[in-house]
């Protein structure tokens, strides 16, 4: 049985709304504590790579110092990705094996 045709509609159906706005989906930067990477070194790195305040940057230190893990910032996917290989680089060439990775926020 043949469709009537309805002027104005293309047929085409948009699976999710959100890819419409344009919202990218966001990421958490996360760093994660060890026994060799100075406390002074993470906050280096939040202050320098994720551009916190020293308060901040100390805040979130003691969180990954004392719970494992802390959020060092939550952006799209390709900034995220490149803040963990810039916090890579720079632990590397500090030769500290601290651990920065991402996950959906």
């Amino acid at each position: 049985m043949p469709t009537s045709h309805q002027p104005g509609r293309s047929g085409a159906v948009v699976a999710d709304p959100k890819a419409i706005t344009g919202q990218p989906p966001m990421f958490n930067v996360l760093l994660h504590n060890d026994n060799f990477t100075t406390m002074e070194f993470v906050i280096e790195v939040l202050v320098s790579v994720f551009h916190r305040d020293h308060a901040t940057a100390f805040r979130v230190m003691l969180q990954v110092h004392n719970e494992g893990i802390g959020v060092a910032g939550v952006y799209p996917y390709e900034i995220a990705e490149s803040k963990v290989a810039k916090v890579t680089r720079l632990a590397r060439e500090s030769e500290f094996p601290l651990l920065c990775s991402l996950e959906e926020a």
